[in-house]
């Protein structure tokens, strides 16, 4: 099932993405990395249409996209010879007036394949609406067509737009050179030659794209010279607009706006917080038609009344009848796409939450396979979180909150050892089917009680919450990991008022043996044992206790050779470092990259940002791994190579949840102008949108 029935009118839910690079055979000593992004796994999105001028039900949807991976982000290109001409089979272009009906022309974002990409797509759809089928997975003929064929590289693309010869689109495969500096910037490329021009000043970031009906303008949301100060809610991001055709005479004509939409070459649409009473709503900016444009010639009016959370517009060229908007009503739990009259200031319901159905052709994964820009280490995203292999590499542990879980690699013998709330997870590299975990709250105060507790998965009495408790003192004992000889877990704990690593029995816990390994009014946390017991790395705010912001450290077991392995950048965060097997190198999450997309345009992330990179030991060759607007964190290397494919869970069906942006529960007092949702009509409880 589709967690959200698009109107593929709307550039809506940018998912945004990940990577694309050319496929490699590793050599026999690879290894992988594992990690987690928070739901990615549980959603599936497709494209669909709905026609406007119908009342909108189940049966007049239709889905154009495959139902491969997710695909977002749609946009109906004029199909330009130039576009025509990247089509394999020319004997599906048809004179005009042969076509009966004409193709449906889509351009749009897919991760198919482990990477991002932006797919052109013409489907026949030959039959009349009321015969048609609902999915495009029943339509025979369809033509899909690559457009960069690698441009770019390893990059999240995003919000991709044809206008005339040229596509135009978000990548992130620029390194600013800067920490927490976004790699998302705006490029154009010929279609038929795939020459490519940036559009984004170097030292800038530009997000969510939009091109004027000429094609003359684009225009973004951006930060400017300024830049991102850590925001993860709504972005305080400005409206620009520049020449498509080389980026110059950028100007700005918004301050603070988000998601920009033409509808006339001097007409935009956006969102915005409103000040006056909270509601995130839709504005018009109107350009002069003569003079300088500038913030203050520019006029800007709200559209959507208080009320309602309305967000994401989108319309097409000249039409001043009405605006397609995503909205949030206080008493939905979801969001869903309405139109709103622009003539008569009203909505129309457009799409609604029907809850779980079955697709049958759609699969859970237990690791979904992501292209790695390093050719002997692959890649994946696994379905839960906390992740760590088996010294063997044949199985892994995880957490999925509650509850810890084992299971193979290939996804079978799936088992359940731990039913409390429970979070990281580290194997005894000595002692087989011994794992360790943190048993209690996530992001609690150094005097909530949280214990380092070991399980052995492979009891042969297969006792579930069979553990034995390692800290006696209640104190926030968080991240144990265990060196390379079995014999001592370090761990963090608050027991001083401060969270510190201390070093313990593996065995024995504290009875067995305790001492402190760092001192100081700060929180050092998340700690991993290189695999010849020389170092230990872990993440800390010593250098600006208590503001959230992490640095990469590494400390012998003794206490002694303390350096800085990763800075992050002012009040950046770099987290969960986990040894290469080799031991020269570390992976790590870091909102190094800064943020890729508008949050607004996910599902539920904690923080919209997060990538997985790897550094040397020496603090130099720094990579980064992942490329998408998600939260990707708590990596962890493993000793074997994983074949670069999806695994699916054995006979685990087709699951689908949609978690809403916490944020936007947020609601101001309801205000006037805008009715609540019906009640009579189909709501989502637990179900999935």
């Amino acid at each position: 099932m589709k967690p959200i029935k698009f109107l593929s009118l709307l550039l809506h839910f940018s998912l945004a993405l990940f990577h694309a690079t050319v496929a490699h055979e590793p050599p026999p000593s690879g290894t992988s990395i594992i990690f987690a992004t928070l739901g990615r796994l549980d959603y599936a999105f497709d494209i669909f249409t709905l026609p406007t001028g119908d009342p909108p039900s189940k049966t007049n949807e239709l889905q154009i996209t495959d139902g491969e991976s997710v695909n977002f982000n749609g946009h109906f290109p004029s199909p330009s010879p130039s576009l025509l001409s990247l089509l394999a089979n020319k004997t599906l272009i048809k004179p005009p007036g042969q076509q009966n009906p004409p193709p449906l022309n889509l351009i749009y974002v897919t991760e198919r394949g482990g990477s991002s990409n932006i797919f052109y797509d013409a489907v026949y759809v030959d039959t009349p609406r009321s015969a048609r089928s609902r999915s495009a997975l029943e339509i025979p003929t369809r033509v899909q067509v690559p457009l960069l064929n690698g441009k770019g590289g390893l990059s999240m693309k995003d919000k991709p737009t044809v206008s005339g010869d040229y596509l135009v689109y978000v990548s992130t495969h620029e390194d600013p050179g800067e920490p927490r500096t976004s790699w998302a910037a705006v490029y154009a490329t010929e279609l038929t030659t795939g020459f490519t021009r940036r559009l984004t000043p170097h030292g800038i970031a530009d997000f969510s794209p939009a091109v004027s009906p000429s094609g003359v303008y684009t225009a973004v949301a951006s930060y400017g010279e300024k830049g991102w100060s850590g925001e993860v809610e709504e972005l305080s991001t400005d409206i620009y607009i520049f020449l498509t055709c080389d980026g110059t005479n950028r100007v700005k004509v918004v301050e603070h706006g988000g998601w920009p939409n033409w509808v006339d070459e001097s007409t935009l649409y956006f969102h915005r917080r409103s000040v006056e009473d909270n509601w995130i709503s839709v504005y018009k900016a109107t350009l002069p038609s003569q003079g300088p444009i500038s913030i203050e010639s520019v006029i800007v009016e709200r559209v959507t009344p208080p009320g309602l959370h309305a967000f994401t517009p989108a319309t097409s060229p000249g039409n001043n009848k009405f605006i397609a908007v995503a909205t949030r009503r206080p008493n939905s739990d979801y969001r869903h796409i309405e139109l709103f009259d622009l003539v008569k200031n009203e909505f129309i319901q457009l799409t609604r939450c029907r809850g779980a159905t079955s697709d049958k052709k759609s699969t859970h994964l237990l690791l979904e396979n992501v292209k790695s820009p390093l050719p002997d280490i692959s890649l994946f995203r696994i379905d839960g979180s906390f992740p760590s292999f088996a010294p063997a590499g044949d199985r892994i542990a995880y957490v999925d909150f509650p509850g810890l879980y084992v299971v193979n690699r290939d996804g079978s013998n799936r088992k359940q050892v731990f039913t409390g709330m429970a979070f990281s997870t580290a194997w005894n590299p000595a002692r087989k089917g011994i794992v360790y975990t943190s048993a209690g709250p996530t992001f609690a105060s150094e005097s909530t009680e949280v214990d380092i507790i070991s399980i052995n998965v492979d009891d042969d009495l297969g006792q579930i919450n069979s553990f034995k408790k390692l800290t006696s003192n209640g104190e926030n004992n968080a991240f144990p990991a265990v060196s390379p000889d079995g014999k001592w877990v370090v761990f963090r704990s608050g027991r001083s008022g401060h969270k510190n690593l201390y070093i313990m029995d593996a065995l024995e816990g504290e009875k067995g043996g305790l001492y402190r390994l760092t001192e100081g009014p700060w929180s050092d946390t998340m700690s991993n044992w290189s695999p010849d017991g020389e170092w230990i790395a872990f993440a800390s705010d010593r250098e600006s206790p208590g503001s959230g912001s992490f640095e990469l450290f590494l400390i012998h077991p003794n206490g002694t050779g303390l350096r800085k392995l990763v800075q992050s950048g002012s009040a950046g965060r770099a987290n969960h470092p986990s040894f290469s097997p080799d031991g020269n190198s570390i992976v790590f999450t870091s909102d190094y990259g800064g943020i890729s997309a508008e949050p607004i345009s996910n599902p539920h992330h904690y923080q919209p940002y997060g990538e997985i990179f790897t550094v040397k030991l020496d603090g130099s060759d720094l990579k980064r791994l992942t490329h998408n607007s998600y939260e990707d964190g708590t990596p962890a290397w493993g000793p074997t190579y994983i074949k670069p494919k999806d695994v699916e869970w054995p006979g685990y069906g087709p699951q689908c949840s949609f978690e809403e942006c916490h944020w936007l529960n947020k609601m101001p007092v309801l205000g006037h102008g805008a009715a609540p949702w019906d009640p009579t009509r189909p709501q989502c409880g637990s179900a999935s949108p």
